[in-house]
């Protein structure tokens, strides 16, 4: 068994393989109005739980708000990007089903 602390920083990331766990994590904690990652796709699904705050997700040719409370699921090899909405802090939990970071950048 492997224990990692989550109280680092609020926007740590945990890299699966160096703690034996077949998922990686990032924990988002933004509160600028905007900013969020620019456009990739993964060879694998990503997990977004959603705990506070709204965001702008556009997932292949959709696009959605996705608000605290919800959970939203990109499948493997969908472009995606989000972007902060101005109305409070986004905070989340994205789960890749993989146990390192495979991101191929789109722009």
């Amino acid at each position: 068994m492997t224990i990692a602390a989550i109280d680092v920083a609020p926007d740590e990331n945990f890299e699966g393989y160096l703690h034996g766990s077949q998922v990686s994590i990032i924990r988002e904690h933004n509160s600028r109005p905007g900013s969020g990652p620019r456009l990739h796709r993964h060879p694998y699904t990503e997990t977004f739980l959603i705990h506070a705050g709204r965001a702008l997700f556009t997932v292949g040719d959709e696009q959605l708000v996705g608000v605290g409370g919800q959970v939203l699921v990109v499948p493997q090899l969908i472009a995606h990007r989000f972007e902060v909405l101005d109305d409070g802090t986004y905070t989340a939990t994205h789960i890749h089903a993989s146990d390192r970071f495979i991101t191929e950048w789109l722009e």
